[in-house]
């Protein structure tokens, strides 16, 4: 028995990846302060800086860690001031 092929796929679509501001009446200004919101709103500029050089796994479970401990002690200083 043949390996029936498929010829009627349907197309794939032309996905956009990234981040995307239309320009309308050439406002060129206006669709910069837009993108620059999308921006900071995606943090990938902070993405990028933290990927710009390779991070040992355990320096990467070190950061972790020390987060946490920040994340706690904040908690724990807010507990105690709204008591």
């Amino acid at each position: 028995m043949r390996y029936k092929k498929k010829f009627h796929r349907k197309p794939k679509e032309k996905s956009r990846g990234g981040l995307v501001v239309k320009v309308y009446n050439n406002n060129v200004e206006g669709a910069l302060k837009i993108l620059k919101k999308k921006v900071k709103k995606s943090n990938l500029m902070l993405e990028l800086r933290k990927r710009e050089f390779f991070e040992k796994p355990s320096d990467t479970r070190r950061h972790k860690r020390q987060m946490a401990r920040l994340r706690q002690r904040y908690q724990s200083l807010k507990e105690k001031e709204n008591n």
